[in-house]
């Protein structure tokens, strides 16, 4: 493994198998979160998920005793606005597919946002839409149907931009899995033949935009996952060391195993341990 960086500004935490793991926290990540906080130490929480506003995840992270406020929460919707902010700011009109949450922070973002879903949309049989939009935005939609798909399929083939917040090809849920966004994705992709822009891990967007807001080269940053796929592979994209955790989806075992780009700088079996990694380096 290469080192970790001496001088640590930037802690960017996963949320699901290292904060918490579906409803319970998990021990030792509160004092793990206040011990950086008190440091004066940037802290991001970085999630694929696109269903949930910001503001749900302080409340979330509250009841279980870890203070945040919104501006350290970042969805993949959040990272995608600030993507778009930095990279693409003519774009002003979204055409979005995903749930109530994306809508709300699209919206607060100030962009014109018309959900597929919308019953002005209901007539659609392939033709022409009534208008035009800059990009078609997709996240994870409970209740998507085939017309969704098709007033979607239209707009990127009328020169949308085609922006995926997240490519996760399976949501977790208490009781097992469901299609996750990249399901919708890839069926949007096939349909009309354009390649999406992906922003959630592992694409290093989201880490980018994250960098890039807080002004912390990811020579000083830190990803805390638990996922070698997503977290860890995506941070070494955006240049950033990674810590994997060994609280969620990675085992010792798993973890003994891992090359290239998803093998970590280093290895802690759970937020203790990281803290022990982090303290002489937290300035």
């Amino acid at each position: 493994m290469s080192s970790l960086p001496e001088r640590v500004r930037l802690v960017i935490f996963d949320l699901d198998g290292v904060i918490y793991r579906g409803l319970e926290p998990i021990e030792g990540a509160r004092e793990l979160v206040a011990a950086v906080h008190a440091a004066r130490v940037a802290v991001r929480f970085a999630t694929n998920n696109s269903m949930v506003a910001r503001e749900g995840y302080v409340v979330r992270l509250d009841g279980m005793g870890i203070a945040t406020a919104v501006e350290e929460i970042v969805t993949s919707t959040s990272a995608t606005i600030e993507h778009l902010r930095r990279h693409a700011p003519n774009v002003r009109s979204v055409l979005a597919i995903g749930a109530d949450g994306m809508e709300a922070e699209l919206r607060d973002a100030g962009l014109s946002v018309v959900m597929a879903g919308d019953p002005s949309m209901a007539g659609h049989a392939g033709g022409p839409l009534d208008r035009r939009f800059d990009a078609v935005v997709v996240g994870l939609d409970p209740d998507l149907d085939y017309r969704r798909l098709a007033v979607a399929m239209r707009a990127v083939s009328d020169g949308a931009r085609f922006i995926a917040t997240n490519a996760d090809t399976r949501y977790p849920t208490a009781e097992g899995f469901l299609p996750g966004a990249g399901s919708i994705v890839a069926a949007l992709a096939t349909a009309s033949g354009v390649t999406p822009e992906v922003i959630g891990k592992p694409s290093p967007a989201m880490f980018h935009a994250i960098l890039e807001a807080s002004g912390v080269p990811g020579t000083e940053a830190i990803v805390i996952g638990d996922n070698p796929d997503a977290d860890v592979a995506g941070a070494h994209r955006a240049g950033c060391a990674a810590i994997l955790v060994l609280t969620g989806v990675a085992d010792a075992g798993l973890a003994a195993e891992l090359e290239g780009e998803r093998r970590p700088e280093a290895i802690a079996a759970d937020p203790a341990a990281v803290l022990a990694l982090l303290e002489t380096r937290l300035s």
